[in-house]
């Protein structure tokens, strides 16, 4: 494996909704060039970067995967990511180790939802973006409409670069609008085009688009508009170096057509970023964050000159390989057989046998560069958003912040066997899954295990059977309610047994009141302030009875009510939804606090009871055949209303009766 400057590497994260075509699309460019034998499809399970057996069997991305290219003088480190709102957090996990975002779109539905969610974490990161409609040679794939729909939904910096020579079934190439030539394929082919002069029929439409692209590129360049005006067209020598600083900067985001399947302008694809993307080497210093003191927090250019530094954005459970750390070289040569300092868990690691990622596959190498992308087996203590490097030269790389899980199941084993081995196999898969979370509710005693949706869940339940040999139970889990009172109480309790020998006597009386909601319980707001003993027969545990017997009085004189948890919801559908999204809500006694509009999404926020939301998943995704997505986290306590508490007691009681018929 040739080793590779970080001037000639560049990163790219392929996002988009799912079923756009990214997983195609890469399989296409590895083909093209020469990194696999054959045009890996997702229906069959011979995509390079869908190797996952869950993935082949949903044929969907479900992680990130990882390959490269080499391309020329380049390599191209592809980083797949999933399109479904489940698992689109893969997507924003990889963002501050690639160098451009390729949004994929899909040549009939033009922008999605999770399009819309993926854009707006790329402006986050301040991501360079390219754009690709990919399967154009779809029934009803339409340029016009596509582009329609990017602009409307990202604004007018969206500009093709290119236009489809074809429709549907007859798309047969792409007009590069930069140097204005035609290239030609064959559906299925080898990705390779011919090239050759604009058609005839495209002549006009091909200079308008030109002339729209270089007034773009102009825009806010004295010097280029005024060459501009003068010539009325900016040479190439000009153009190009001027569109490359144009997408690195967000100033335009362009639009390329293509076809993975039918592998349509893959050689293309891959050209325009090498030739027009960022390299690692043009980034700006990446700052650490502040662990200690209130100093500038150290930064780091990604150069080779500079300490060596690693950032590890995945991890990976292999049961042969055992845990397999994903990271990126942000500063430094990385060696074969260092040893680094891990700054997250203050330890010592070995980076023993290096290699980068064709997709399942690991491909020894002896040394990584600044800027480029690797993997190591059987690191000690590292997980995901760990960073490693010289022990002379501390960083700590930010953590990537995600959204907090939307769904919660109560979790319990199938047979004594599961239960241990339980724990086991949920450790490693939360290794390797950061919005997977396993806990146990203190209150209601049950073990839980949180995720980003039911399918999400119902994937962590197949992997640990295939994996780990353990199965489990999934049910809603208990909703935990609290108790609290409205009014004052004063009573008195007595508690009185006489033996044969010492008897028991305890005698207390205690005023009751509310406090402010959430300063829980205080001695001072029950208040002891009287009682009687009796010299023989009082002991501590007489005046313990008497004080549950007084405590259980206060409670039927001072109104006592039930809370429950009432969740703070954010909801993201596309704008016909939204009137059925309200209706829904107000249903499940949901209050809307506010309504947002983008890009042809409308985003709800609302607070509902938790007891509501339990199965929300699931029925939003009948209410907007799948393009809704959803988050939610605790918010409050609140006062469930009469009518619910009833049903809530006679739940509880008849709970306690199965219980107590199955004692006896």
């Amino acid at each position: 494996m040739k080793v590779y400057e970080g001037a000639n590497v560049r990163n790219v994260a392929m996002v988009g909704h799912g079923h756009a075509g990214k997983t195609s699309l890469v399989s296409a460019m590895l083909y093209t060039a020469g990194a696999s034998q054959r045009l890996g499809r997702v229906d069959d399970g011979s995509a390079p970067t869908d190797y996952d057996e869950e993935e082949i069997a949903r044929k969907m991305s479900i992680s990130a995967g990882l390959a490269y290219a080499e391309w020329g003088q380049t390599k191209i480190n592809f980083i797949d990511t999933p399109g479904f709102n489940m698992f689109v957090h893969e997507a924003k996990m990889v963002l501050p180790v690639v160098d451009v975002a390729v949004v994929v779109v899909d040549g009939v539905a033009g922008v999605e939802v999770v399009t819309q969610r993926v854009w707006n974490d790329c402006e986050e990161y301040k991501m360079p973006r390219v754009i690709v409609a990919s399967r154009m040679d779809r029934d009803r794939a339409d340029a016009e409409r596509v582009l329609q729909s990017l602009e409307n939904a990202f604004g007018r910096n969206v500009i093709p670069l290119e236009l489809p020579i074809g429709k549907e079934k007859s798309l047969s190439g792409v007009v590069d609008l930069v140097r204005m030539k035609a290239y030609t394929y064959e559906l299925g082919g080898n990705g390779k085009g011919r090239e050759g002069d604009i058609p005839a029929n495209m002549k006009e439409a091909a200079q308008a688009a030109h002339e729209k692209l270089v007034e773009m590129i102009a825009e806010g360049d004295d010097g280029l508009m005024e060459e501009f005006f003068d010539k009325g067209t900016i040479p190439e020598e000009h153009l190009i170096p001027a569109l490359h600083n144009a997408i690195r900067e967000d100033k335009i985001f362009p639009v390329l057509f293509a076809s993975g399947l039918g592998n349509v302008s893959a050689d293309r694809l891959m050209d325009f970023i090498v030739e027009f993307t960022p390299a690692a080497t043009e980034h700006d210093a990446i700052r650490g964050e502040v662990t200690s003191g209130d100093g500038e927090p150290p930064a780091r250019k990604e150069t080779d000159s500079e300490p060596v530094s690693v950032y590890v954005f995945k991890t990976v459970s292999d049961a042969f390989a055992g845990r397999i750390s994903y990271f990126k070289v942000f500063s430094g040569v990385l060696k074969n057989d260092v040893s680094l300092m891990n700054f997250s868990r203050n330890s010592q690691e070995k980076l023993a046998h290096i290699s980068v990622m064709q997709g399942k596959t690991a491909v020894p190498v002896n040394e990584l560069h600044a800027g480029d992308i690797g993997a190591v087996a059987k690191l000690k203590d590292t997980l995901t958003g760990d960073t490693l490097g010289d022990k002379s030269a501390p960083i700590q790389y930010p953590h990537v912040k995600l959204p907090e899980p939307a769904i919660t199941f109560a979790i319990e084993p199938k047979t004594r066997a599961d239960e241990d081995k339980l724990g086991v196999g949920i450790h490693k898969l939360m290794e390797e899954d950061a919005m997977l979370r396993f806990f146990r509710d203190a209150q209601t005693k049950e073990f839980l295990i949180a995720g980003t949706g039911q399918q999400h869940i119902e994937v962590v339940v197949s992997k640990m059977k295939k994996r780990y040999h353990t199965e489990v139970n999934l049910k809603a889990p208990k909703v935990p309610y609290r108790e609290t009172i409205r009014g004052r109480a004063d009573v008195q309790g007595r508690h009185k047994k006489p033996t044969g020998g010492h008897g028991q006597y305890g005698d207390c009386k205690i005023k009751m009141e509310p406090l402010s909601r959430g300063s829980e319980f205080e001695f001072v707001k029950v208040v002891l302030y009287d009682g009687s003993y009796h010299d023989v027969d009082s002991n501590d545990m007489s005046f313990q009875m008497a004080g549950r017997i007084a405590f259980r009085k206060a409670m039927e004189q001072a109104k006592p009510t039930i809370l429950e948890p009432v969740m703070a919801v954010e909801i993201t559908v596309p704008d016909e939804f939204a009137g059925s999204i309200m209706g829904d809500l107000n249903s499940r006694r949901g209050r809307i606090q506010g309504m947002d509009n983008k890009g042809g999404n409308t985003i709800v926020k609302a607070e509902v009871p938790m007891s509501e939301m339990l199965t929300y998943g699931v029925d939003l995704t009948a209410m907007t055949q799948g393009r809704g997505s959803f988050n939610m986290e605790m918010h409050h306590y609140d006062i469930v209303p009469a009518q619910q508490q009833e049903k809530i007691i006679e739940k509880a009681k008849a709970e306690r009766g199965e219980v107590k018929e199955e004692e006896e």
